[in-house]
């Protein structure tokens, strides 16, 4: 059986975005894969997070795989820091990209556009290592990525290419990166060109707001001119983003909505159709994300994927270990 590994960063508020470009589809691929889902927490560390919200971002996000229908028996949960592989195969791993490589990643030069050069951390340069790293210790086949990932994974696809044939062995797996077919890159409802982005409280659903919050958030986003429900990103960007996430959330393709609200050309009546859509998913989600909270599993979930994904990830470091030369005892 082929492997997929994916995970989600504790910075902020998970959004509907991240339920539909991510959680909403984990469940599918335990179904098809030996899967590997983790919290990407060294990851956060890369900017600013305070403390007490890294460490309760980090248990709802465990919650939020378990509302979604990740089974702990099927798939291997796990805390990035807690297998101490991820940080040594990073280690090893830095040695073989290139700085000229990482200076060219976009989400890099858009995040550091915005800081002061003296404030740009290491780590925020070199999160493209890691998460080589991250893919590599469990040979995935797949990884499941947002649109704005996938230049990461490609980077990955390079240092397996290049370590591979500097030691003449298929040691890596050539790891693919996919993006759901609906809803890869959900908007924000206040300003449908950019992305929803964990931090835009107009403008974002956030996965823990209330229901009336959520209906008045959708009722109040930004449309176009005109009155047809078309999908026309360029033209119609906002009412194209509020067919996608109602595409999305019904499990059909964007067509087939487009086919729904043919004859509807009352923008009010399509917002509560998606309205009702969103409400419909999310508020027993929520209520199982609850349930996991107060149940207390949480802990056991993370210790049994510990185990598992250390097992596995333990085994493919000794091979690298001793592949480049690091003397290996018993």
């Amino acid at each position: 059986m082929e492997r997929a590994l994916s995970g989600i960063k504790p910075t902020g508020k998970l959004t509907l975005g991240n339920y539909i470009g991510a959680l909403k589809n984990f469940k599918d691929y335990q179904e098809n894969y030996e899967t590997f889902i983790f919290i990407a927490d060294l990851h956060a560390l890369t900017l600013p997070i305070d403390p007490i919200e890294l460490r309760n971002n980090t248990k709802d996000i465990v919650a939020f795989y378990l509302a979604s229908g990740l089974d702990p028996e099927k798939t291997t949960i796990f805390l990035q820091s807690d297998v101490p592989a991820h940080a040594e195969l990073n280690a090893i791993i830095q040695n073989y990209l290139y700085m000229g490589e990482l200076s060219r990643m976009t989400q890099f030069k858009d995040k550091s556009r915005k800081m002061n050069d003296s404030a740009i951390g290491l780590g925020l340069f070199a999160y493209p290592v890691l998460m080589t790293a991250d893919i590599l210790l469990y040979n995935a086949d797949v990884v499941p990525v947002g649109e704005d990932q996938t230049q990461h994974v490609e980077l990955a696809r390079d240092f397996v290419h290049r370590f591979n044939t500097r030691y003449g062995k298929e040691l890596f797996k050539m790891p693919k990166a996919i993006t759901p077919k609906v809803g890869a890159r959900i908007m924000s409802l206040s300003e449908p060109t950019r992305k929803m982005s964990k931090s835009d409280p107009k403008g974002d659903i956030f996965l823990k707001d209330d229901m009336i919050i959520i209906r008045k958030k959708i009722m109040s986003a930004v449309t176009d001119l005109g009155s047809d429900v078309i999908y026309d990103p360029e033209n119609k960007p906002g009412i194209s983003n509020l067919l996608t996430i109602y595409a999305a959330l019904s499990d059909i393709t964007i067509k087939e909505a487009e086919e729904i609200f043919k004859d509807c050309h009352r923008y009010g009546d399509f917002k509560k159709a998606v309205t009702d859509k969103v409400i419909e998913v999310l508020e027993p989600f929520q209520k199982k994300y609850k349930e996991i909270l107060e149940s207390g599993i949480i802990d056991k979930v993370l210790e049994d994927g510990a185990r598992k994904a250390s097992y596995t990830a333990n085994k493919l470091l000794t091979k690298v270990k001793k592949t480049v030369g690091l003397y290996v005892h018993k």
